[in-house]
């Protein structure tokens, strides 16, 4: 089964059927970590990650 990683905490997420059709899309592991995906690049850039 197809894997992605979350940008965000590195959770790994497996392919879901009810993602079928947005799998190319998800790319967030849940709501929060989608809400904090700002937060998460404004550190790597601060560490220079």
């Amino acid at each position: 089964m197809p894997r992605k990683t979350c940008p965000v905490c590195r959770r790994t997420s497996l392919w879901r059927k009810k993602w079928a059709r947005d799998w190319d899309r998800v790319l967030y592991c849940s709501d929060a970590c989608r809400g904090r995906k700002a937060a998460a690049g404004e550190a790597r850039d601060r560490h220079g990650a």
